[in-house]
C-alpha cells in the first residue's frame, strides 16, 4: 500500500505528532509512506496530480525520534511522486496554521485531493467533508443536544447581550483558530472590560461567545471516531483525558494542561452516536471529540491529534488500528477497481 500524508510543512512535523506515528506504523506494517507538505503539489499538463515528497529509508523504525530525523534529514528520499497512483492520501494539515502567513495552502489538500480521487485515490477525510469545517462554524451543524449555547457575531451589544442572558459567565472564542488561542473567559466582573475582549477576538474575524460549562473546571476528554464510531483497537478505546492548569480554562497542552487516563461514560458514548449520522455523511475518517461534561465542546476534523497520549495510558499501539482499517479499505478499492464513491469509502 502507497499511502500519502499531507501536513502543513515537512520541516516543521514534530516527533510527538499523531501524523508521524500514522506514517511510522504504516512502514512497520511494510507499506510506503510518503510526506508532503502543502506547498508542493502540482497538476500537470496530462491531467495528472504530481507532488514533491519525501520518504525516509528504512523498512523498520522503533522510535519517532529516528523515523523524523530520516524524514527531514540527509537521508531521506525526495521524489516528484504521482498522487494519482497512490492507494491512500490522508489531509493531515491544519488550516488555522497557514491561515495568517500563507492563506493560499489552507486548501491545497482539499483541491488538489479533490482532483486525485477522481481516479479512484483514496481521500481521508473526505476533502468536500473537510471543505464544509473550514473552520467552527462547522460545529454549528452538529445537533443541538450535544453544543453548548452559541451565538457568532461581530456585534458588542449582541455579545454583552448573551452575556447577561447567560449569568454573567460565557467563553469567548474566534471563528477561526485551534490549540486554545485568542480563548477568554468572560466573568461577571469582566463586564466593564467587555468591550475590549470582543474587540481583540474579532480583529481577526467573527467571534463564538459560548455558554461556560462549569464542568470544563475537570478538563475535557478526547475521544477518536474512526469510521464513524469510537475507535477501538485491542479492545481498548484511543481516548484521554486533559486537566487545566492553575485559573487557565484551556486544557490544551500547550496551553499548560496535563494528561490523565480517560474514564468513558455513558455521555461520552451517547454524543459519539449522536455525532455519528453528520461525520459519516461528510465522509470523516478520523476524527477527534472534545467532550466536557454531556456536551461536545468541539470536533477536530483535519488534523486530530493525541494518539499517542492515548497509547500512553491504555498501552495500545492506536496507529496500527488506523492503518490496519485503510489496508481494509484498498482491499474493498481493489476488489471494485478503485471504482467506489469515496465519501462511502472513507466510512466503510
Amino acid at each position: 500500500m502507497r499511502i500519502g500524508f499531507v501536513v502543513n510543512e515537512v520541516r516543521t512535523e514534530q516527533t510527538g505528532y499523531t501524523t508521524t506515528r500514522l506514517a511510522m506504523a504504516a512502514i512497520n506494517r511494510d507499506h510506503e509512506a510518503w510526506v508532503i507538505g502543502a506547498g508542493e503539489f502540482a497538476y500537470d499538463a496530462d491531467d495528472m496530480v504530481r507532488a514533491r515528497a519525501c520518504t525516509a529509508p528504512r523498512t523498520k523504525y522503533k522510535s519517532s525520534e529516528t523515523y523524523l530525523a530520516d524524514l527531514t534529514g540527509r537521508n531521506a528520499r525526495v521524489e516528484r511522486i504521482t498522487v494519482d497512483d497512490l492507494d491512500v492520501l490522508m489531509l493531515r494539515s491544519d488550516p488555522s496554521v497557514d491561515a495568517t502567513h500563507r492563506a493560499w495552502a489552507q486548501g491545497a489538500g482539499i483541491d488538489f485531493g479533490r482532483v486525485g480521487m477522481r481516479r479512484g485515490l483514496i481521500v481521508l477525510n473526505d476533502p468536500n467533508g473537510l471543505a464544509k469545517a473550514m473552520n467552527k462554524m462547522y460545529f454549528e451543524l452538529f445537533p443541538e443536544e450535544v453544543r453548548p449555547r452559541t451565538i457568532i457575531t461581530r456585534d458588542r451589544q449582541e455579545v454583552r447581550a448573551f452575556w447577561k442572558e447567560e449569568g454573567g459567565t460565557i467563553v469567548l472564542k474566534p471563528l477561526q483558530g485551534s490549540g486554545g488561542q485568542g480563548v477568554f473567559l468572560v466573568r461577571e466582573s469582566d463586564g466593564p472590560n467587555l468591550n475590549q475582549m470582543v474587540d481583540a477576538v474579532s480583529r481577526d474575524g467573527y467571534v463564538i461567545a459560548q455558554e461556560y460549562l462549569p464542568a470544563a473546571e475537570q478538563g475535557d476528554t478526547r475521544l477518536f471516531l474512526m469510521n464513524g464510531v469510537p475507535l477501538r483497537y485491542r479492545g481498548k478505546y484511543a481516548a484521554f483525558r486533559r486537566i487545566r492548569s492553575g485559573d487557565d480554562m484551556r486544557s490544551n497542552i500547550h496551553a499548560g494542561g496535563r494528561l490523565a487516563r480517560a474514564a468513558l461514560t455513558d455521555d461520552h458514548m451517547r454524543i459519539a452516536e449522536i455525532v455519528r449520522p453528520k461525520v459519516v455523511q461528510d465522509g470523516m475518517f478520523l476524527v477527534g471529540l472534545d467532550i466536557v461534561g454531556d456536551k461536545l465542546m468541539e470536533i477536530n476534523v483535519f488534523s486530530p491529534g493525541g494518539l499517542g497520549s492515548a497509547q500512553k495510558f491504555e498501552q495500545v499501539n492506536f496507529s496500527h488500528g488506523v492503518i490496519a482499517a485503510l489496508e481494509r479499505k484498498v482491499e474493498y478499492m481493489s476488489y471494485y477497481r478503485r471504482n467506489f464513491d469515496n465519501v462511502e469509502m472513507a466510512t466503510l
